[in-house]
């Protein structure tokens, strides 16, 4: 992704950070997969397990913002090296969100695994597969420096978004029906709330990329279409 460094151990630091952020990549999408089956196959002892996987999420966000402060006060990175970092930076926050939200989902599920199921989660599954998959593929545009990827990311969140205002349908469907469904289909709610998070997260970590790439901010573009 970067020009080779004549500072071996200047390279070997953007190494390390771009590992490093794999692993915590890796480790945030694991928690989703695992909060998910939590809720879908009624696996409470699955549930407190993604709460307890957290604080790993959490050490790596200390290491590697360490890490990006260390860089930047040795190394004073100029241009291109200056934004992978700065994105970094921002990336890490976005990872850690969605660690917290997985942790989230996990609560929930295990709440819900007290009471007999509202319906099946058809639906509920696939939404977390696609964040799943959006978050996977914002972390493969980083680390290969790919905008292209990274726009196709942007493209995936509509379909995510269509999904989630599916799922929210029904379930006010459910509640409409039968009082006695308003708890459960609240916490449902709640958790593909969750999800549709996530996807907003992996579209941050998308457009970072692409500002690390290109140079340019496609952040809120209604907003600068005011101006």
């Amino acid at each position: 992704m970067a020009a080779i460094h004549t500072d071996k151990a200047f390279e070997q630091d953007l190494r390390n950070l771009r590992e490093k952020l794999l692993a915590m990549g890796a480790k945030v999408e694991t928690l989703i997969a695992h909060s998910t089956r939590a809720l879908t196959e009624r696996d409470s002892a699955l549930a407190e397990q993604v709460v307890g996987a957290d604080r790993e999420v959490n050490r790596l966000e200390v290491d590697i913002d360490d890490l990006c402060r260390r860089i930047l006060a040795l190394r004073q990175p100029a241009a291109s090296d200056l934004r992978l970092i700065t994105t970094a930076l921002k990336i890490v926050t976005d990872l850690e969100r969605i660690g917290d939200l997985a942790v989230n989902i996990a609560e929930r599920a295990m709440d819900l695994n007290q009471v007999p199921p509202l319906a099946p989660y058809v639906d509920t599954p696939k939404l977390a597969e696609l964040a799943q998959q959006q978050v996977k593929k914002a972390l493969d545009a980083f680390v290969s420096g790919d905008a292209a990827k990274a726009e196709d990311v942007l493209k995936g969140d509509d379909l995510l978004d269509a999904l989630f205002l599916k799922i929210f349908n029904e379930l006010l469907a459910y509640m409409m029906e039968d009082s006695r469904n308003i708890r459960r289909a609240t916490a449902l709610m709640f958790i593909a709330k969750h999800l549709e998070r996530i996807g907003d997260h992996a579209l941050n970590v998308a457009e970072m990329v692409i500002y690390m790439v290109r140079g340019k901010d496609v952040r809120h573009p209604r907003s600068r279409d005011l101006e």
